[in-house]
């Protein structure tokens, strides 16, 4: 029973692949061609947000800056199961005994994600020096 793929529809997909890597390879060889050739010492220097940079690109950072950075991400990436869980939610909750079952295990989810958080907290992870 599996379903495969048309020839007319192959052929639409080959096509758009080919369209991709021209239209990809257009701007690159525009860019190269058209972009400015002139270097400029005022446009090689860095650049922070309109001042002078504090500190000069590829100096050591500390690792707890990427810590940090990592543990927003995961809690981020976390927090975004939410949304769809709602709506799905929103389409059970009527359903016998869906809606008690998945809203139990949505506060497992948070009550396992708040307690990581309050580790992290308290071992002093998000405290930065």
């Amino acid at each position: 029973m599996g379903e495969g793929m048309s020839n007319s529809q192959g052929m639409a997909l080959i096509f758009m692949i080919l369209f991709g890597a021209l239209i990809a390879g257009a701007m690159l060889a525009m860019g190269s061609l058209l972009g400015p050739r002139k270097p400029n010492p005022a446009k090689a220097q860095p650049f922070e947000c309109g001042k002078e940079p504090f500190q000069l690109p590829g100096a050591p950072t500390s690792v707890r800056f990427y810590v940090i950075g990592m543990l927003f991400v995961l809690f981020d990436v976390e927090i975004v199961f939410l949304f769809p869980w709602a709506i799905v939610f929103h389409k059970f909750v009527n359903r016998q005994g869906w809606g008690l079952f998945m809203l139990v295990e949505m506060l497992v989810f948070l009550a396992v994600l708040g307690a990581a958080y309050l580790y992290l907290w308290r071992r002093g992870a998000l405290e930065w020096e």
